[in-house]
């Protein structure tokens, strides 16, 4: 038996209603795939987010030097 790909375009209407036959096992298969989807994109966004220039030694000796 051979598979294929292929790409459809679904509304989020079209595609709820599909989610609305699964069975349970499936519907809750779903919850935790779009749930580990959501992490992972949260987790990006929050890197991204917290991405700094890269400090050098030098920066934090200073910093150091500062403090005490």
């Amino acid at each position: 038996m051979s598979t294929a790909a292929l790409k459809i375009h679904l509304s989020r209407i079209q595609i709820l209603e599909l989610a609305q036959q699964l069975s349970d096992e499936d519907e809750l298969k779903l919850n935790h795939a779009l749930a580990a989807e959501v992490r992972g994109i949260k987790l990006k966004r929050l890197l991204d987010a917290l991405k700094t220039d890269a400090i050098s030694q030098e920066d934090i000796d200073s910093e150091v030097e500062v403090v005490r």
